[in-house]
């Protein structure tokens, strides 16, 4: 396995997609932490228009926590955004 550390602009331009295989969007940016040096959130736009369809995200996209993401390769996946949309109560994704 190759141990070259990656630098995290390279997240930038990223497809997102759901554990399931459904298309989320594009990382355009990435949100850190700069008191522990932690990433925690990735900026998604270009949004699939089915998953969203009932948020009023604007022209900005959203952020995903990154505890979300299960793993990053040619594409980021994680966690199944479909379910964690569909529960109200769930205040760990905002719409930017």
């Amino acid at each position: 396995m190759d141990e070259t550390p990656q630098e995290i602009t390279s997240l930038v331009g990223r497809e997102v997609y759901s554990n399931n295989g459904v298309f989320v969007g594009e990382v355009e940016d990435i949100r850190l932490d700069l008191d522990t040096e932690v990433v925690n959130g990735l900026a998604v736009g270009e949004l699939n228009p089915d998953l969203f369809e009932n948020y009023d995200t604007g022209r900005r996209g959203v952020i995903v926590p990154y505890r979300w993401v299960r793993a990053v390769g040619d594409v980021i996946l994680i966690n199944d955004v479909v379910e964690r949309l569909k529960t109200t109560d769930d205040e760990e994704s905002a719409v930017v």
